[in-house]
């Protein structure tokens, strides 16, 4: 897959050093497979989940969420927001999809 960017990843371990591994984890494996679809990357993150147009991972074993939006035809992946999982929990995905390019406050 081709992943839009490895940016937010190494900001976000910056600031949760604890998450730098499993990121690290999740880009390579995310790097060296073209998923299809949503079926096919489900077998490889079992605990992903599709809300709206965005795949949820949970990483650091669901202490962090990365949300991710996939255009399984392209192979590509837009990081969207790496959060705390608190975070996540206040963030609105269905409003997000419709409003696509804004940054939780």
């Amino acid at each position: 897959m081709r992943i839009i960017a490895r940016k937010p990843l190494l900001e976000f371990s910056a600031r949760f050093p604890d998450a730098k591994g499993p990121l690290e984890r999740w880009w390579t494996i995310c790097k060296r497979n073209n998923f299809s679809n949503f079926a096919e990357l489900k077998k490889t993150f079992g605990s992903a989940d599709m809300v709206g147009r965005c795949v949820i991972f949970n990483v650091g074993g669901g202490k962090y969420r990365l949300v991710a939006r996939v255009n399984f035809k392209a192979f590509t992946m837009w990081i969207k927001y790496i959060l705390p999982h608190e975070q996540y929990d206040r963030l609105d995905l269905k409003e997000d999809s419709q409003n696509a390019g804004h940054s939780p406050s």
